[in-house]
């Protein structure tokens, strides 16, 4: 019985007998059937991407269902999952910027930020009458007083991490691979330009626009998934650390580049194949 759920998902406040929370895990599920959103830290700043399904071809993909959000004027949010939960959770954010501003007279750190979400989505666990958002939310923010860039996530459980390169959504795992072999980690970046003698340098935010283009379009299926728009901003020195999106024909040029760098790994994956055949 507590394997399948069945007498312990009913309320988010029970545990069953193994200490799962089954209704976490529902919403978790939610979250993995969602499209993908995707953050890279960079030199820089940060970027946010997210696969944005579209249910139909009537729909007016401009103005409808938007995925990133800006919650302050240093920090930006992407979310994936269930739609309505995160607009929930992008009020809850712009209330917390807002009163901290008012409060202590200064923008509210990343971290904090992230925390006070965390702790908000947190609380939906603990009460029977409540149920877990369906949401998973990523946030990149800029801290003028310190001068520091972070890139947070907060998920259903209401657990937050900082991360150089997060994921969330139906591609999460194949896309941590992908970014896993970016050049977004400093430690990493400075190993290995120590072993090999040279300058390491990290990812910068145009490059990060292209790579996660790139991951996006990779994981999509046209002959299984919807069509989808990619939407991207992005807070970095070129926009004076404001979290904006990123411009329409900057896009368009890294969607091209993917759609590109993709065509030629998948012809060059067909001539291996033609010449292991020739061998045999």
């Amino acid at each position: 019985m507590a394997s399948s759920g069945s007498g312990y998902d009913l309320s988010s406040s029970t545990f069953s007998p193994d200490g799962r929370i089954f209704q976490v895990e529902y919403a978790h599920k939610a979250v993995e059937n969602a499209g993908t959103a995707l953050g890279l830290r960079c030199s820089d700043g940060v970027v946010l991407a997210v696969e944005k399904p579209l249910i139909t071809k009537m729909l007016v993909k401009e103005t409808t269902g938007r995925r990133v959000h800006t919650v302050d004027e240093y920090a930006g949010v992407a979310i994936t999952g269930f739609v309505s939960d995160g607009r929930q959770i992008v009020n809850r954010a712009r209330e917390e910027a807002s009163n901290y501003d008012e409060t202590y007279g200064t923008k509210i750190p990343p971290r904090t930020l992230a925390n006070r979400l965390s702790a908000y989505v947190h609380y939906f666990t603990l009460h029977g009458a409540l149920r877990p958002f369906g949401c998973s939310t990523l946030i990149a923010a800029y801290d003028p007083a310190t001068k520091n860039h972070s890139l947070h996530m907060v998920e259903p459980s209401g657990v937050t991490y900082e991360y150089y390169g997060a994921a969330a959504g139906r591609g999460r795992q194949p896309a941590r691979t992908e970014m896993e072999k970016l050049s977004i980690n400093p430690k990493q970046v400075a190993a290995a330009a120590a072993s090999s003698g040279g300058d390491g340098e990290l990812i910068t935010c145009a490059e990060a626009v292209k790579q996660l283009a790139k991951i996006i379009y990779t994981l999509h299926d046209e002959a299984k998934d919807k069509p989808f728009e990619l939407e991207m901003s992005w807070l970095c020195e070129g926009s004076g650390w404001k979290h904006v999106g990123v411009p329409k024909n900057v896009i368009a040029e890294a969607v091209e580049w993917a759609k590109k760098e993709i065509e030629e790994a998948e012809g060059e994956e067909s001539e291996e194949e033609d010449d292991d055949e020739m061998e045999e």
